[in-house]
């Protein structure tokens, strides 16, 4: 049977919850889910998250598809980062608020709440959204590390050692063991009024009601915080979801119910609650579909590539360029003097008269099409259309025009005129005139 993964990823634990009947529809019963939950230890949490994913893929193969909850950009980066490294693709990344909103839905918890304040209080930090429950935009949202589940802890700790049934530990092994003394002490007063617990340092001892004196000024100022960031979103709201682990101490639904003045729902487990949103909203990733190389090839290609008239105009257009290029070279070199013997050799040697055509003079410069051969008869009916003066006949013998010192005459061309070089440049004297 198919089944699918969601996950949560937080300062101090990754967790990974499965519904029982694979990706269910409708109503979901809070405690349909296998949940775990791995503590991190002295890698990141991505990169727990990631290793965690992938053993958990390799061991259940049922595992269709997989869905992480993100808290904000930089985190699904980084996740992005961390499964990449692990060679994982099947898998989506879905906000944390939408996961919480998709959970709360399903149970039923905030029927008939349009607008929704989602009170995130973890171990590293508090998140208060303000949510179209229809939508499920995001209508303002802030974060602040100031009011935390570890910030409590520490104040259990602070308040233990200042008692003197606790020693201060002398090193930071030992600082990290109380700590997490403190940590199970909060967990044991959500729903105990009193805990001892013995450590190597001396007993940790608290009461409920001393426990919610040492933390109320925190928890009053994260109301005050989730009460002005509604002010800031200028939106009308009309409960509070409150999620994450500190949401199970009973003092934090007292108190946000008296700042808010609507109702607090506290799902059951409040820490797994985006594990299981974000296992409701897994879906198969489609793979990207596998493009042969002739069709990859035609997409990278230009267009003009693919178009065969564009094409040779392209090519048209280089040996119009070449002929002219050519041309120019070829009257650089007779203001040389290197022409005139070249061109009366050619003359003799091809047998035709040197009389000058009847076309008029045309320069290279203004119409790069000039034609340097012969002109066939093809040729000549083509430059007769597109000519405006007609042809003289040929019985009549045209005048010659008067040939300057420096025009070129050669048959089967257009005078070339060219032009006067210094002589401080090239001394030698220009060539005779014909």
């Amino acid at each position: 049977m198919s089944s699918v993964l969601g996950v949560s990823v937080g300062a101090g634990a990754v967790r990974m919850a499965r519904p029982h009947t694979g990706n269910p529809h409708g109503h979901v019963e809070a405690h349909s889910f296998d949940l775990q939950t791995i503590p991190v230890a002295d890698q990141t949490v991505e990169e727990l998250a990631a290793e965690a994913v992938g053993v958990t893929l390799e061991t259940t193969p049922d595992i269709i598809a997989t869905a992480i909850a993100y808290r904000s950009e930089q985190h699904a980066r980084a996740l992005r980062a961390a499964m990449a490294r692990q060679q994982l693709t099947n898998y989506e990344l879905v906000p944390e608020v939408v996961a919480a909103l998709e959970f709360a839905q399903s149970t039923g918890d905030i029927r008939g709440i349009s607008s929704l304040v989602v009170y995130d209080l973890g171990s590293s930090g508090l998140t208060v959204s303000v949510v179209d429950t229809q939508s499920r935009e995001v209508r303002y949202s802030e974060r602040t590390s100031d009011i935390s589940g570890d910030y409590l802890d520490s104040l259990i700790r602070e308040q233990q050692i200042a008692s003197g049934r606790i020693a201060h530990p002398p090193d930071a092994a030992g600082l990290a063991v109380l700590d997490g003394l403190c940590r199970e002490a909060k967990e044991q007063l959500s729903s105990n009024t009193a805990v001892a617990l013995p450590s190597e340092q001396g007993l940790v001892l608290l009461a409920q009601e001393n426990f919610e004196s040492l933390i109320m000024l925190a928890i009053e100022s994260s109301a005050r915080m989730a009460r002005d960031v509604i002010t800031r979103s200028d939106r009308p709201v009309h409960g509070v979801l409150a999620i994450g682990g500190c949401a199970r101490i009973p003092l934090v639904a007292r108190v946000l119910e008296r700042w808010m003045g609507v109702p607090v729902i506290v799902p059951e487990s409040p820490e797994t609650v985006i594990a299981r949103g974000a296992a409701l909203l897994a879906r198969p990733v489609v793979p990207e579909p596998v493009v042969s190389a002739a069709a990859m090839d035609a997409e990278l290609s230009p267009a003009w590539l693919s178009a065969p008239p564009k094409r040779r105009k392209r090519e048209i257009s280089g040996a119009v360029l070449t002929v002219s290029a050519l041309a120019v070279v070829a009257a650089i070199g007779l203001g040389l003097g290197y022409g005139p013997q070249v061109l009366q050799r050619d003359s003799h040697s091809e047998g035709s008269p040197s009389t000058p055509t009847t076309s008029a003079p045309r320069t290279t410069t203004h119409d790069p099409q000039i034609a340097v051969a012969p002109a066939t008869p093809t040729e000549t009916a083509a430059e007769s259309i597109a000519a405006p003066p007609p042809r003289r006949p040929t019985s009549e013998a045209p005048p010659p025009p008067a040939p300057g010192p420096n025009t070129i005459v050669v048959p089967g061309l257009p005078p070339i005129v060219v032009p006067t070089i210094p002589p401080e440049v090239f001394p030698f004297p220009p060539p005779p005139p014909r």
